[in-house]
C-alpha cells in the first residue's frame, strides 16, 4: 500500500484532519510503525494468571485475559470479571511488547515478561495478589 494510501486510512480511522494527518505521517516512526502494524494486528495477546492467593476478583491461576494486537480487550473470550488494579500493570506488559515487535524483536523474548497487581498481599497488610505473564501468539 502506498503511502498516501495508509495516510487516507490513518485518517478516516482516528478522525484527524488533514492537518494532524500531515503531521502523523511526517513522523517517520509513525511510518515504520504502520509498515509492520499489519503484521501486529495478526497477532492475540495473552495475559494469563499465574500465580494468584486471596483475589477479590476471585482471579484464578489459569484465568487468561484476551487482547488484539492493537491491545484493545476481547470481552468475549476473556472473564466476565476482570479487576481494574490488574489493568493497570498489564498496560505496561502490552505497551513493552509493541515496543519490542515493531523495533523488530519478537515480543515473547521479553525478559521481565510478569506482572502482578498492586495489592500486597494478606501477609504484608493487602488482601490478595495476583500475578500474570504475557505472551504473544499467532491469531487462529
Amino acid at each position: 500500500m502506498e503511502i498516501e494510501e495508509e495516510g487516507k486510512l490513518v485518517q478516516a480511522h482516528l478522525g484527524y484532519t488533514d492537518e494532524e494527518t500531515s503531521l502523523f505521517m511526517k513522523n517517520p516512526r509513525n511510518i515504520e510503525v504502520l509498515s509492520k502494524a499489519g503484521a501486529m494486528m495478526n497477532k492475540t495477546i495473552i495475559i494469563e494468571v499465574v500465580e494468584s492467593h486471596g483475589c477479590n476478583s476471585r482471579h484464578k491461576v489459569g484465568d487468561r485475559i484476551y487482547f488484539d494486537g492493537a491491545g484493545n480487550l476481547i470481552t468475549k473470550m476473556s472473564p466476565k470479571r476482570i479487576c481494574c488494579f490488574a489493568l493497570e500493570p498489564i498496560t505496561k506488559l502490552i505497551f513493552g511488547a509493541h515496543e519490542l515487535f515493531y523495533a523488530g524483536v519478537d515480543p515473547n523474548e521479553m525478559r521481565f515478561k510478569r506482572t502482578g497487581c498492586f495489592d500486597v498481599g494478606v501477609k504484608c497488610g493487602g488482601w490478595g495478589k495476583i500475578v500474570m505473564e504475557i505472551k504473544v501468539v499467532d491469531r487462529k
